[in-house]
């Protein structure tokens, strides 16, 4: 049996008949950057998230920074993010010249420990960057508490985590702005680049606003110093029709994970994914742990199953941030899950007999 990791074949199809009339109504308008399918988009995805604004941008990278700029975050200024995120989140940081502060996960559910963040503000620390790992809402109440308390600000990295929840409050509706990427294999996802920013406060979105578009209000008039990430046309609607079809990929996906954790709990070198009290999961990625990883990953690609490692190295030992010193076991935990975790295929489509197969290798393997 051969299953790759990811496969938009059964999201294509459900959607491709309102894809196509949505490329062609973009295609006749001759309109296509900041016209009526972004202004639609942004409605839309604002009611979705429950928030005031939401505004499209270029991708989830540019979403991050432009959310951190918007908030006046710059040089000299420190900004806390999980140990074990993607290096998208750093890169947002460094790109507005603050620097990157680790807290390190809870080992349960892969997300920033919020009990570890206190111990980490300073003088010069002005927001924390709480990812909603692999689709599982972080704890967001006591962070936002812990936000309050210090006066810091709060973005939520929400590329993961499409429709989660906290406490029944929808991940992107918590921060002072929220980040998120529609990237093609995110849970929503456009057919190239995309990002998205939310917001309940005015003139965040105001400053926003004119950050995505040359620092501009009016054409050729230019109030700040600003950049060019705009969300498209043709991605701002195929990001309208996919966003009709979320909640019913989101049930797919946690059904899987039902099927998975159902075939899989009595495996005893296998940890599989724990959700928070008060937190929802819409499975972004199904993540497992295992202490002999790379053969394990090895033995399933031999059956012809498709698995990927999110991340295989914790971002203070990547290269690119070798400036800020760290050396292996500076922060074990991110560590050890850069070692062990290892992301089994999870897709609206996916078949309970697919499940099955790849269940029953992992049950055969023999480190």
């Amino acid at each position: 049996m051969k299953i790759p990791f990811l496969s938009f074949t059964k999201m294509n199809a459900d959607a491709k008949p309102d894809l196509l009339l949505a490329l062609e109504k973009t295609l006749d308008s001759a309109w296509y950057i900041m016209g009526d399918s972004l202004k639609n988009f942004e409605t839309e995805y604002a009611s979705f998230s429950t928030t005031k604004h939401a505004i499209g941008v270029s991708n989830g990278l540019d979403a991050l920074h432009l959310s951190l700029r918007g908030l006046g975050i710059g040089e000299g200024d420190e900004v806390i993010v999980p140990s074990n995120t993607y290096i998208a989140t750093l890169l947002a940081v460094s790109m507005c010249g603050a620097k990157p502060v680790f807290v390190e996960p809870n080992e349960a559910t892969f997300n920033i420990d919020p009990n570890k963040i206190r111990e980490k503000i300073t003088a010069q620390t002005r927001a924390i960057v709480p990812v909603h790992l692999y689709g599982q809402a972080c704890e967001m109440e006591a962070i936002m508490d812990i936000a309050s308390e210090n006066k810091l600000v709060v973005i939520e990295d929400n590329a993961q985590a499409h429709g989660a929840t906290f406490n029944t409050k929808i991940t992107g509706s918590f921060g002072h702005s929220n980040a998120t990427s529609f990237y093609p294999g995110k849970n929503l996802g456009a057919l190239g680049d995309a990002g998205g920013i939310t917001t309940q406060d005015d003139a965040t979105a105001e400053k926003i606003l004119m950050l995505r578009n040359y620092g501009s209000k009016v054409k050729y008039y230019n109030e700040i110093k600003g950049y060019n990430c705009r969300l498209d046309e043709i991605q701002a609607g195929v990001l309208s029709v996919k966003l009709k079809f979320l909640q019913g990929w989101t049930q797919e996906r946690q059904t899987i994970a039902r099927w998975y954790d159902e075939y899989l709990k009595d495996l005893p070198e296998i940890t599989l994914p724990q959700t928070a009290a008060l937190s929802s999961h819409v499975y972004h990625l199904y993540v497992i742990r295992h202490p002999s990883r790379d053969g394990l990953q090895a033995h399933l690609s031999q059956k012809g199953i498709g698995t990927l490692i999110h991340y295989p190295v914790p971002p203070h030992l990547q290269k690119a941030y070798s400036e800020l010193g760290f050396k292996k076991g500076d922060f074990p935990i991110a560590e050890k899950m850069a070692e062990t975790v290892l992301s089994l295929p999870i897709y609206p489509g996916l078949q309970k007999i697919e499940v099955e197969y790849i269940c029953k290798q992992i049950s055969e393997f023999k480190a």
